[in-house]
C-alpha cells in the first residue's frame, strides 16, 4: 500500500485542502513559539528564580520573566491564529494557552496540538 504524497509540512493533501491552505503555516508558527515559551519559562523557574532567592541577584528574574511575559503575547496569539485556522474546540484551545504558563506542561501541550491537528482532529 503506497504512502499518500504529503505537502511540504507533511500533511497530507487532502487533508491540506480540508483544513486550509495556511493551516501547516499557522502550525509551525505556533510550534516555534510553544519552545519559546517553553524553555524561557524552565530557564526562569530553574535559574533565575533561585538565582534571586539564594544569591541576591535581581537582574536574570527581570530580564527573562520580562522576555517570557512579552513572547507568552506571540505565543497566545500564534495559539489562537491556529485554533481558529484549525477549528479547535474553545476547551481545547483554552486548555493548550493554560498550557503555556506551566513549565514542561507546554511542551505535552505543544506535542499534543501538534500530533491532532497534523491528523485532522480538532484539539
Amino acid at each position: 500500500m503506497a504512502a499518500e504524497p504529503t505537502t511540504a509540512s507533511r500533511l497530507p493533501r487532502a487533508l491540506a485542502r480540508r483544513v486550509g491552505r495556511d493551516v501547516p503555516a499557522a502550525l509551525t508558527r505556533y510550534r516555534v513559539m510553544a519552545w519559546i515559551v517553553g524553555l524561557l519559562l524552565i530557564a526562569l523557574i530553574l535559574v533565575a528564580v533561585p538565582l534571586k532567592y539564594l544569591a541576591g541577584i535581581d537582574g536574570p528574574v527581570s530580564v527573562i520573566g520580562t522576555a517570557h511575559g512579552w513572547l507568552y503575547f506571540v505565543f497566545f496569539l500564534t495559539a489562537c491564529d491556529l485554533a481558529l485556522r484549525a477549528s479547535w474546540t474553545l476547551r481545547g484551545t483554552v486548555l493548550t494557552l493554560v498550557a503555556g504558563t506551566v513549565p514542561i506542561l507546554s511542551f505535552v501541550a505543544e506535542r499534543n496540538a501538534t500530533r491532532k491537528t497534523r491528523a485532522g482532529a480538532r484539539v
